[in-house]
């Protein structure tokens, strides 16, 4: 395994215990929701750190084009859930994200299954890093609820553009 990999085994490693302290924080602006946020930037920086690591030292591989995104899925659907759970982000916002995101996968498994590995796209690392930061901003401000709206909308907005984008460029992969 590369260290580019390690690195992204770190990030969802990070998953359960940013878990944890969102729970302990109940949603409030307490001492656990800023921990919390540190571990979840921690998290999303090794989502840079790692493919930094991979393009510079030639450590791009399949295993890691594939745990890559599903870490930042699970990174950021487990934000999301925990924003659902307390009213914060509505259900169906969530649902988008989890349609979309087995689509994509759903996409990417029958890709590999003919010989080709979709990597991250543009537009799903703009997903990526604007789930992250509006994610990163409502653990910052969580009694915010025109935040919670104006979040919800970039997220659901660039997730339905990366998913539509991902089909466009390679609707020829659902098709022998």
């Amino acid at each position: 395994m590369t260290l580019a990999s390690k690195i992204t085994m770190i990030r969802v490693a990070l998953i359960p215990i940013f878990m944890g302290l969102m729970y302990l924080s109940e949603g409030e602006p307490n001492g656990w929701m800023w921990a919390s946020l540190a571990v979840f930037i921690l998290a999303s920086i090794t989502d840079y750190v790692d493919g930094q690591i991979a393009r510079k030292c030639n450590q791009v591989s399949d295993f890691g084009k594939f745990l890559d995104p599903l870490a930042d899925k699970l990174l950021t659907i487990a934000a999301m859930s925990m924003f659902c759970e307390w009213g914060m982000m509505p259900a169906w916002a969530l649902m988008i994200v989890l349609s979309r995101e087995f689509a994509v996968t759903g996409l990417r498994l029958i890709a590999v299954g003919k010989g080709n590995v979709i990597a991250a796209g543009w537009s799903g690392k703009v997903k990526t890093a604007s789930s992250m930061i509006g994610l990163c901003v409502l653990m910052a401000f969580p009694t915010i609820s025109w935040l919670c709206t104006v979040v919800t909308a970039v997220i659901v907005i660039t997730t339905v553009y990366s998913g539509i984008e991902y089909f466009v460029k390679n609707w020829n992969c659902l098709w022998d």
